[in-house]
């Protein structure tokens, strides 16, 4: 970890006593093992700042105490006189966050020109608050201290103030999250940073309270002190922001030497392994006491790694730990039992008392995670689960467009008469209302209970509230309970005298009814912004689950969803992915007058979501369009030097760092996507140079792999892809790892101008045939799913037998593929080989 002799700790800005340190996003599975506290700061596991390898970096304090105000401010059109007569700049925007602020006594711009040009020609320093809208204590700063006069006044009229949706502009969150973290060991959201008119940081953190707390600064206290220090120590705080950068610079450089080769795959996923079992909770599972974070890369990987480790004790720890995670997640708080989905983590160890927001990027990966579970294991709880999380999406998540809305917010107003929000307000019961809800008695039950008592007991509702008070130091939820599976439905028969299906019943049920008074109650706010790489996301979520369960339903809300970003965000003239779109007034989709372009994220998630949904439904125009964007991500963010991808355009002047992210956190880095995503398309496509470069982009990576391959999880998978043996299955052919490609007989169509190789497969009679290749070099085809098998597990080299797999190839010998009307093995036939490119199984 790289530290500055030269400087001291930012956290002392200009208190008398330590500072609590700012807990957020960017900490580390992999290097912190500190507990965050329940509420704070807004933060998601390692998401959007900077990881592990992050250097930390040490700002000189400041601690002047006199105050002296420039000159500027609002103007004469708009004086303050109370929050609600303003109206700023944000009015125009389209991003809900910035919608937020928009009637703050703030003089607020947004990320661009305007502002910059502003801060130079008045020679002020700008201050930066980055949020998001469904961020709790982005609300919580905005009240305590945007909309106070006061503070609004003085920032006004000394600085620059620049509001920031973290989601519109994850690489302005980036950039300076980086240095938060490296300043200050900490970070999350609302980040609050000073720069220089040149956009250079000097100081930063995230929530401030608005007046001084005992130990802690407030944010008016901050304000003085730099107003201060600009006007009598410039010099200095400009030289220590330089130098920061320049060390960040250095410390986060990512890149391949000439002839650096990727690290050997076993020792690499052994060592990822290792580490997430030393992580391993063991009673609820997850990778830490608390708070625990649904970690889907996590769970991925070690599903992965089982793949290739069957026959070891570790391979079958691995998956143990994998199903307990997934199954204790499933049964506590941080699932919706009414109304289904993930909320964002856990405040506990047992997963109960959750951060209420849901994000559509968990849903995605969950919804992946659970359904590979399924495959894995047979057990259809986590089918259940995969398909109720898309249940959650298709209803509150989705725009009749086909795009996906990017989350829904924790706090809520507890009835429609109030007037203050609560966290969770929307999704919590007391015993009261739940027996208010459920008073029937249910015939049969033992003492004449009613169904509350039926569901209180299962879902461990008590009288006074099932939240502890160090879980709620707010006093949101006193009185409340957060539902969580206390029983399995056989002991909550047992208890009740009542058989397991009248039990089931009775809790679909009553779990129905309170869906139905849910309904009743003001419902969270609703990020309506689209992103395009969360709806990719969101497009491999419902083309794998669609997939893996035969359910048409869910494969053609996949197709939906490509074609709404083919064609709202994909600028066809200027050949660019757009980041984000919005819901209009009148719910069509809109766009700002200068859309953001794609980032790097963008880019890969759509590509990784187009190849998936190519899987399920077999239309080339998916492939080809997958294609095409590959193509433009390479010259866009491409280092054609040091190797791997850059998050955002390396040329943009406003960026001071150009980043490539090395860490799998709440969504998978873009590079370990990337990464699979060239070895798939160098196998749809014939195109070698996509190997190479996936090759190349893991060299690049190395170091990060060797030493804490637990940061990149995900990235590991593509380098177990890259080392083990490849294997194609054609009339339909499978790459064991990366393809499903259907030979269809368009020799003019993508595929066969693509891969001539193809034109060499013939099918055997009317029926299905599977031709087994390495390296295209192929079997005698086969046309009996035994048959398919046996080759398959014959070239395993292990003895022993894929379950899964063996389950699954055991199925009718075919049906009709109602695209291209030429006889398909069925659904749960074709699962087998999606299941391999999902878990990266080496058959």
């Amino acid at each position: 970890m790289l530290r500055v002799p030269w400087t001291r700790s930012l956290s002392r800005l200009c208190a008398p006593g330590p500072r609590r340190s700012p807990a957020g996003a960017g900490y580390s599975e992999a290097a912190s093992r500190a507990p965050l506290p329940r509420r704070g700061t807004c933060h998601r596991r390692a998401s959007g700042g900077a990881s592990a390898g992050t250097p930390r970096v040490a700002l000189r304090t400041i601690c002047t105490v006199n105050f002296s105000m420039a000159s500027g401010g609002w103007g004469p059109e708009s004086p303050p006189g109370s929050a609600q007569q303003n109206t700023n700049r944000l009015s125009k925007e389209r991003s809900p966050y910035l919608l937020q602020h928009a009637h703050n006594p703030v003089d607020w711009f947004p990320w661009g020109q305007e502002a910059f040009d502003k801060a130079k020609k008045e020679d002020k320093p700008i201050f930066l608050s980055v949020g998001y809208s469904t961020c709790h204590w982005c609300h919580v700063m905005e009240r305590e201290s945007f909309e106070d006069l006061e503070i609004g006044k003085i920032l006004s009229d000394n600085f620059v103030c620049i509001k920031v949706d973290r989601e519109e502009r994850p690489d302005v969150d980036k950039v300076y999250m980086t240095f938060v973290q490296a300043t200050s060991g900490g970070g999350g959201w609302p980040m609050s940073v000073w720069l220089t008119p040149d956009l250079r940081p000097f100081l930063g953190g995230t929530y401030f309270p608005p007046r001084d707390m005992g130990h802690r600064p407030g944010l008016k206290t901050i304000l003085t002190r730099i107003i201060e220090q600009w006007q009598n120590n410039r010099a200095s705080l400009e030289s220590s922001g330089q130098r920061v950068i320049e060390a960040l610079k250095k410390g986060t450089a990512i890149a391949a030497h000439p002839g650096d080769v990727p690290p050997l795959a076993p020792d690499v996923a052994h060592r990822c392994f290792q580490q997430l079992a030393h992580s391993y909770e063991e009673e609820y599972g997850g990778f830490r006491d608390a708070p625990k974070f649904p970690t889907p890369v996590n769970l991925m990987f070690l599903m992965s790694f089982w793949a290739e480790n069957r026959s070891t004790s570790e391979g079958a720890e691995a998956l143990r730990m994998a199903l307990h995670t997934m199954r204790m997640m499933a049964l506590g708080g941080i699932y919706d039992h009414v109304a289904q989905g993930f909320h964002r983590y856990s405040t506990d160890s047992s997963w109960h008392v959750p951060h209420f927001e849901k994000m559509l990027y968990d849903q995605a990966q969950l919804a992946v995670a659970y359904i590979t579970a399924y495959q894995v294991s047979g057990e259809q709880f986590f089918a259940d689960v995969a398909r109720d999380v898309l249940l959650y999406v298709s209803r509150d998540l989705s725009d009749k467009s086909g795009g996906f809305y990017s989350a829904e917010d924790a706090d809520s107003l507890p009835t429609t008469e109030s007037t203050e929000k609560k966290e969770g307000a929307f999704c919590v019961w007391t015993a009261g209302e739940i027996r208010d809800l459920l008073p029937e008695p249910v015939e049969g039950a033992t003492g004449g209970a009613t169904q509350a008592d039926i569901f209180m007991h299962h879902y461990g509702v008590k009288e006074q509230g099932n939240v502890e008070p160090e879980q709620d130091p707010h006093g949101e939820l006193q009185g409340q309970n957060v539902l969580i599976v206390r029983y399995s439905v056989e002991l909550t028969a047992t208890r009740f005298g009542l058989s397991v299906e009248k039990t089931k019943e009775e809790l679909a049920a009553a779990r129905e009814r309170l869906a139905e008074a849910r309904r009743g109650r003001p419902r969270p706010h609703l990020d309506s912004k689209m992103i395009s790489s969360w709806n990719g996301l969101m497009l491999s979520g419902f083309a794998r689950v669609g997939a893996a369960l035969g359910d048409q339903t869910l494969v053609k809300r996949a197709v939906q969803a490509a074609q709404f970003l083919r064609d709202h965000l994909w600028d066809e003239a200027k050949q660019v992915i757009l980041h984000s779109c919005y819901r209009g007034d009148e719910m069509e989709v809109e766009q700002i007058a200068s859309p953001i372009a794609g980032f790097l994220d963008d880019y890969a998630f759509v590509v990784c979501g187009l190849l998936d949904l190519y899987e399920a439904v077999l239309d080339t125009r998916w492939l080809s369009w997958a294609q095409e964007l590959q193509l433009r991500q390479d010259q866009l963010f491409w280092d054609s030097q040091g190797g791997g991808y850059f998050c955002s355009d390396p040329t943009d002047p406003t960026l001071l760092l150009a980043l490539k992210q090395d860490q799998d956190g709440a969504e998978p880095s873009a590079n370990s996507i990337s990464a699979m995503n060239l070895l798939r398309l160098s196998h749809y496509t014939g195109r070698q140079e996509w190997a190479r470069r996936s090759e190349k982009l893991l060299a690049a990576f190395s170091d990060r792999l060797i030493k804490v391959p637990i940061a990149l999880p995900d990235m590991v998978r593509s380098l177990m892809a890259q080392h083990y043996t490849l294997k194609q299955v054609g009339e339909l052919m499978v790459h064991a790892y990366i393809v499903l490609i259907l030979a269809d007989g368009d020799t003019d169509g993508f595929l066969y101008q693509s891969l001539p190789v193809l034109a060499t497969l013939r099918p055997l009679g009317s029926g299905a045939t599977a031709y087994v290749c390495q390296n295209f070099t192929c079997t005698l085809p086969v046309t009996c799913p035994e048959e398919l098998r046996r080759q398959l597990l014959e070239r395993t080299n292990k003895g022993d037998e894929d379950q899964a797999a063996t389950r699954m190839l055991e199925a009718p010998p075919c049906c009709q593929h109602p695209e291209f009307n030429i006889t398909l093995p069925p659904p749960s036939f074709r699962t087998s080989w999606v299941y391999m490119s999902v878990l990266g199984t080496r058959m």
